[in-house]
């Protein structure tokens, strides 16, 4: 079905993700990827001047173009059914997820939102509980979770075929940080060192809930207690930029390494599985590919769409040796959600409970790092 159970495209509306946004422009793509969605409307920046240029570039209806996210929200909840947007997506810096999010909830919209889902855990509680009173639909755009493989790798996991997990490895190193002198001002994503705007974390909020979340995701192991160092190596960073995290339940063991700060390192994210009859490698920057290891026997190299695998082929596009990547992850979540949103048969998607539980998680790697790595419940 290109648009689903409605038999019409969805209408978008988006808050923040302008001219210089790497982010608005991953969301506006995914979500019209496969024709399922229409952005209609915006409120593209907190400068109500640049909001409005933004609109303009992007050749939308002038009328549907506003200065402000609470003009967006007022103007749009007051059209008609079939006129209004059906859902918001929230690309804003961190601190402002919990209010925009919240606010387009109560407006009656669905809601799409970055990661993380709040700043504070109270905060995460809060507005998961009114996800569930709203009855709205909430995605939150943990994006590696979209990749065929990953999928394909949990049906895996899930089916028994590396037995019972006993450990699991995720590293997420990137560079970029080595190469932005202190002090200095970026056109975007200045926001990331500040203490107020990112949150508790830098890069273990940034990219290790990422890593977190794909370990939980894969295996479905929910760990019960953390123990973690982070370090702020760059000159005058208020912000960690370097963590190793160790995450404990009954059964496995989970270890989580973030950094900013690797020479060489673009957007290295692996995951590693082991269990009690074979391993698991999957990383983002080769994703159709997934590597399955027993002793005793050769390698198989998992190709996406060359399995038949129903979990990978249901998040797949294109024939093999066609690679898909980033932008098609995104899009995979978006239209899970738009399955939901179409009171459709919807493919597990990250919702609220998982923005829950990662906020959960930063605050207690950080406490944990606070106290020289002691034990903290999750």
């Amino acid at each position: 079905m290109v648009n689903g159970p409605l038999g019409r495209k969805l209408r978008m509306g988006i808050i923040g993700g302008g001219a210089l946004s790497f982010i608005g422009k991953v969301h506006r793509t995914a979500a019209q990827l496969d024709l399922r969605a229409e952005l209609v409307a915006g409120a593209f920046s907190s400068d109500p001047a640049k909001s409005i240029a933004a609109g303009r570039q992007l050749a939308l209806n002038p009328a549907r173009v506003y200065a402000t996210w609470t003009e967006m929200l007022d103007a749009e909840r007051r059209l008609p059914a079939d006129k209004r947007i059906d859902f918001v997506t929230v690309a804003t810096p961190n601190d402002t997820h919990f209010q925009l999010a919240g606010s387009a909830l109560a407006a009656g919209f669905h809601v799409v939102c970055d990661k993380p889902m709040t700043n504070g855990i109270a905060e995460a509680e809060q507005l998961a509980e009114q996800v569930a009173r709203s009855g709205r639909v909430f995605l939150l755009t943990h994006n590696y979770t979209g990749y065929p493989q990953v999928r394909l790798a949990r049906q895996l996991i899930e089916s028994g075929e590396l037995g019972e997990i006993q450990a699991v490895r995720v590293h997420y190193l990137q560079g970029w940080m080595r190469s932005r002198p202190p002090g200095q001002v970026y056109p975007r994503g200045n926001w990331k060192y500040e203490a107020g705007r990112a949150g508790v974390s830098g890069t273990f909020g940034d990219v290790g809930s990422h890593a977190y979340h794909l370990a939980r995701f894969v295996t479905q192991i929910r760990p019960t207690r953390v123990s973690a160092t982070l370090r702020a190596f760059s000159p005058g960073g208020a912000l960690d930029d370097y963590g190793v995290a160790v995450l404990r339940d009954d059964r496995a063991i989970i270890t989580v390494t973030a950094s900013q700060v690797t020479h060489g390192r673009a957007n290295d994210l692996t995951l590693e599985v082991d269990g009690v009859l074979g391993s698991l490698v999957w990383r983002q920057e080769q994703p159709d590919e997934l590597t399955l290891m027993r002793n005793g026997r050769p390698r198989e190299l998992l190709t996406r769409a060359g399995g038949g695998a129903d979990a990978a082929e249901r998040f797949t596009r294109l024939p093999p040796g066609l690679p898909e990547g980033f932008i098609e992850a995104f899009a995979n979540l978006y239209n899970a959600a738009f399955d939901k949103m179409a009171g459709g048969q919807s493919a597990t998607f990250p919702d609220e409970r998982d923005g829950v539980e990662g906020v959960r998680f930063i605050h207690q790697v950080v406490a944990s790092s606070a106290e020289q790595g002691r034990w903290l419940p999750l």
